[in-house]
């Protein structure tokens, strides 16, 4: 049965009336296509999130369907750029959550001090700033040279912006005050140079850094770290990726390696939650013990 539009598909010049079931048919034909044709798997990503960034594409492609949107992106790969954009999670800040940085100079730095190598990997770093943060925290605990860490995203455009180390010079002041809220210990300005409106952070902290391009829908392991962190992603995917996804870690985790998560999320009722203790309940950190 046709009901109102809703304020998305208004927005983008759909007929004032909708089938959802019609519009569901179309977003799943839309992902299908996305999958075979460009490799990137977002079939089961949670519904209401991917509808949402649908049908803001939609709107800013200036089309009027989701199967206007299909046709487009399949026969455009700049249009499918663009859809990747809205359809990765970029949302990321220094120091970001600066007590949960705080509580892993506290908890995880002490463990890490006991190996004679580090390997951390940022699973969706999204435009650098968490793996930059890390670095400078690892820097100050006099860990950074005995460390590698592996930067990946689904998205390229992104992991291009964040290889460059270049971050909006008007969010340095939130950056400064997060990074002394996490526990920094010396200048926060000491690490980057101003330009222009940009704030340049030093090439020294990218010495150690590896980018790469990595799907964790489709992508397998590719190496065994000691820390993984994956904040704020697994929301946007539905349960069935969530356990793939913490299978992945769990096969990627040397044994007492630490997994970091996302405010909302957690490892209960996974499961994969009996093979972990809590480091720390708020900060959603574990260790793998089994």
């Amino acid at each position: 049965m046709a009901v109102p539009v809703s304020s998305e598909a208004s927005l983008a010049g759909a007929p004032l009336t909708y089938n959802p079931d019609l519009e569901r048919l179309e977003i799943e034909l839309l992902l299908e296509g996305v999958f075979r044709h460009y490799g990137f798997d977002f079939r089961a990503y949670a519904y209401a999130s991917i509808r949402r960034r649908l049908w803001k594409r939609v709107e800013g492609e200036g089309l009027r369907t989701i199967s206007g949107l299909q046709d487009r992106i399949l026969h455009d790969p700049e249009a499918m750029e663009r859809l990747l954009l809205d359809l990765s999670v970029n949302v990321t800040a220094m120091f970001r959550d600066p007590s949960f940085y705080k509580e892993f100079r506290e908890q995880v730095v002490p463990l890490l001090r006991t190996y004679p190598f580090i390997r951390i990997w940022h699973a969706g770093c999204s435009t650098g700033e968490e793996v930059f943060s890390m670095a400078i925290l690892l820097e100050e605990e006099g860990l950074y040279d005995r460390a590698r860490l592996y930067a990946t995203d689904i998205n390229d455009v992104v992991l291009q912006r964040a290889k460059q180390g270049i971050f909006p010079l008007d969010r340095m002041q939130e950056y400064t005050e997060n990074y002394l809220r996490a526990g920094g210990k010396h200048s926060f300005s000491q690490y980057y140079t101003a330009k222009y409106d940009g704030a340049l952070f030093s090439p020294a902290l990218t010495r150690n850094i590896v980018f790469s391009q990595h799907n964790l829908v489709t992508d397998r392991s590719f190496s065994e770290f000691h820390v993984i962190f994956c904040r704020n992603v697994l929301i946007y995917f539905d349960k069935t990726l969530q356990n793939r996804v913490h299978s992945l870690f769990y096969d990627s985790l040397v044994m007492f390696g630490i997994m970091a998560l996302g405010s909302k999320e957690s490892l209960k009722f996974s499961q994969y939650e009996p093979c972990y203790e809590k480091l720390s309940a708020t900060e959603k950190l574990y260790r793998k013990v089994h």
